[in-house]
């Protein structure tokens, strides 16, 4: 989670940068064809029970993980919100 504090002079160029890290640490971490697996969701609403397994297809400029998950669903994991994990090993 980034810190904001507003009465700093050019923190809006500090936020971007440091946001600009964190998703590029996501891009390395997950890449596309990775295999991952939901823990939890933040959204109660959603229909993908945790233990669901799906393929990275890519990480966008804000650092959602985009994913084609094995049920068919195109659902986007919201690094900090939703829990998650790599999966390196075979069903």
């Amino acid at each position: 989670m980034i810190k904001i504090q507003p009465f700093m002079k050019g923190m809006n160029i500090v936020i971007v940068a440091t946001k600009s890290k964190v998703v590029e640490m996501i891009r390395k971490r997950y890449p596309e064809g990775t295999r991952i697996e939901v823990i939890s969701l933040y959204d109660p609403y959603l229909k993908l029970p945790p233990g669901s397994r799906g393929t990275v297809s890519f990480v966008d400029d804000i650092g959602t993980i985009h994913v084609n998950w094995d049920s068919g669903s195109l659902l986007g994991l919201i690094n900090g919100q939703d829990r998650y994990k790599k999966v390196t090993t075979p069903i």
